[in-house]
């Protein structure tokens, strides 16, 4: 535990059982590892440092893209197979079936790479070596998946290839002409339409070096660094420590791709700071958990899922960034006034947070944390492509660590990050080759235009209505797979929907990105509430629902982009005027809700102040300017209400 959490908060100290619940909610989204020691375990932490390293080559040198994809498949599913156990009780050995499936991933691989020319063009009619081959791949993929991210998202692939196969006896509009198992394995093993299609194009790409990049930071003590520099920033105020937790939650963010990971990381340090401060179990996990789950909407380093969508729309994730920024600011925006209103509902005393250097000793200390996040966006905004941007920040992360010699990566901590840089994508890795075989299924069936065409049916045209439809899918989908797979799986089937309706693509594929986060805080598999309710001994179905009042302006932001061209403003689309008025608009849209929310704007509000402020909110949201004045109206007549009124009356009635 940080110094700082045992000087602010109260004597706390993460039990057992409490370790043991928490470890079970991480394996169910990403696996029971094995926990061998001796040659094995060297065995993997080599190879997996020669993954790490193969792929910074990769960033610097030309590699053909099927080969890149290839191997970086054979890597992963080789580690994968080695360091996930077929069950978890099986955690403490490696079997000769653990051997033999990683050996039979790699021959797959080394079959495709052989003769590549002559089989890719073999692809519309495979030979019998090449079915048996694809169709081994193919499993092992589901298997591996199955054992890093849980049983549904090989249910959900083999669904998707139950329907290829199922075509023609499918009842319309579900009917296609039907593909043989030939087709598919061909479609799928020997073209970058399936499983070396896009998402592990991202993988093998982006989302490694980003991975590499955030362990390079992990191990050299940058999260223990943002921790204090946030108690230092946020310091002196009530709402110390509810800040506290937000501002260190999005820093975190920048080196962990989970939220569930950056919720339990930060809560068991910042918990005690919580209970201190006035904040019951349910309400301090809720906070945990929005803050964890934020983090991944945020830039720089955002999800990577964030990725996917560079690389689906054509663009620079430089332009990820510029769309994600004023989106997030909406989101921390709500975080941070709904903590300033919890401190007047709990009352918490002004005692100021404890720290044993000040910012400025912090920063000139450890001033070297920061510049890698800084130099990723100006090496892009230079010209540099996401991938030497990121390359170079692991340089110079690399390097600034011998600043200071508690954080300079020697080679024991330099071995130790560069394997955690590749063990750390085998889930994301592993789900991404998986989300490749739907992605195929959708291309090579039409599926993705049948249901769109669904969607709007149901919707009877209607742009909302297809929205909130849309939005409904996302969280049905978000119960089942990742993050990552739920992006995948909602672009390829409900993002055409959108875009048929006139939605900007790039508008359409952020808003179901929204959505396919905040699944990570929707019932019933809500991973980050609960694995704050596991660290705060709260209620994990009262933690879940308070992180939903955190986080509720986020389910309403993603409307935004979708219900009027006007409303791309926010993502910094279109003439700055109506970029501006946007982002005021939004802001204040925000305010009503938190404020509608908490149920305290000057004073407690009463039932009909609240449901005004709501109702503000959600017009002041909405795009339109006859909406947006209405929706101010409602914010500024609560205030003079509470003003005018006594405190006494707003009690009364609430």
């Amino acid at each position: 535990m940080s110094e700082l959490s045992e000087k602010n908060g109260q004597e706390f100290e993460v039990t057992e059982d409490q370790l043991k619940k928490v470890q079970e909610l991480i394996e169910e989204e990403e696996g029971a590892t094995r926990t061998v020691g001796g040659m094995v375990q060297d065995f993997i932490t080599y190879f997996a440092v020669a993954m790490t390293i193969f792929h910074l080559y990769a960033a610097v040198a030309t590699i053909t893209t099927q080969i890149l994809r290839g191997v970086h498949v054979g890597m992963v599913l080789f580690l994968s197979f080695l360091v996930f156990p077929i069950t978890p009780k099986k955690r403490g050995s490696l079997a000769w079936y653990d051997v033999l499936a990683a050996l039979l991933s790699v021959a797959t691989i080394a079959y495709m790479l052989w003769d590549f020319e002559d089989f890719i063009y073999r692809a519309v009619t495979p030979e019998t070596m090449d079915l048996v081959m694809g169709g081994a791949l193919t499993l092992l993929v589901m298997e591996a998946a199955r054992r890093s991210a849980g049983w549904i998202m090989p249910v959900v692939v083999l669904m998707f290839l139950a329907y290829a196969l199922a075509g023609p006896i499918l009842p319309a509009p579900w009917t296609h002409r039907g593909y043989d198992l030939e087709r598919i394995i061909g479609h799928m093993y020997m073209t970058l339409e399936g499983i070396f299609g896009v998402p592990i194009d991202v993988s093998s790409t982006y989302i490694i070096l980003f991975t590499i990049f955030g362990a390079i930071l992990e191990k050299s003590g940058a999260g223990k660094f943002y921790i204090d520099f946030s108690f230092a920033v946020m310091g002196g105020k009530a709402t110390a420590a509810g800040r506290t937790v937000t501002f260190a939650s999005y820093l975190m963010g920048c080196i962990s791709g989970s939220g569930v990971a950056n919720t339990v990381t930060l809560g068991s340090v910042a918990y005690p700071m919580l209970a201190k401060s006035g904040y019951d179990q349910n309400t301090a996990g809720g906070l945990l958990s929005a803050g964890g789950i934020g983090a991944i909407l945020c830039p720089p380093v955002m999800g990577a899922a964030a990725f996917l969508i560079a690389e689906i729309l054509k663009v620079s994730y430089l332009e990820i960034i510029k769309m994600a920024a004023l989106p997030a600011f909406c989101y921390y925006l709500g975080i941070f006034l709904m903590v300033q209103l919890d401190s007047k509902r709990f009352n918490v005393p002004q005692d100021a947070l404890l720290t044993d250097l000040s910012v400025g000793q912090l920063v000139k200390r450890y001033w070297y944390f920061f510049a890698p996040l800084v130099l990723i966006v100006v090496f892009m905004l230079i010209g540099f492509t996401p991938m030497m941007a990121v390359f170079f920040a692991i340089l110079i992360a690399f390097a600034a660590s011998f600043l200071n010699k508690d954080t300079a990566l020697y080679p024991a901590k330099a071995i130790k990050a560069l394997a955690s840089g590749s063990l750390g994508i085998l889930s994301v890795a592993n789900t991404c080759a998986c989300a490749g075989i739907i992605v195929g299924v959708v291309t090579l069936t039409g599926l993705g235009l049948k249901f769109s065409t669904i969607i709007i049916a149901y919707a009877q045209g209607n742009l909302l209505l297809t929205a909130i439809f849309t939005g409904i899918l996302m969280w049905i989908i978000g119960l089942a797979v990742p993050v990552t797979a739920s992006y995948i799986i909602g672009a390829v089937i409900a993002g055409p929907a959108l875009i048929q309706l006139g939605v900007p693509d790039f508008a359409a594929h952020m808003f179901i990105f929204y959505y396919a986060v905040l699944s990570e805080v929707s019932p019933p598999t809500a991973l980050s509430p609960f694995a704050a309710a596991a660290i705060t001994g709260g209620d994990a179905f009262k933690t879940m629902l308070q992180a939903w009042k955190y986080t509720a302006t986020a389910f309403i932001v993603p409307f935004m982009f979708v219900l009027s061209i006007d409303g791309a403003g926010l993502l910094m689309y279109g003439p700055w005027d109506v970029i501006i008025w946007t982002f005021i608009t939004a802001c204040l849209g925000v305010v009503c809700l938190s404020t509608g929310f908490c149920g305290w704007l000057f004073c407690p509000a009463n039932a009909l102040q609240r449901a005004i402020l709501l109702s503000g909110g959600l017009l002041l949201m909405y795009p339109g300017a006859t909406t947006d004045f209405i929706g101010l109206g409602c914010l500024v007549a609560v205030g003079v209400w509470q003003k005018l009124a006594p405190t006494s009356l707003a009690i009364k009635g609430a």
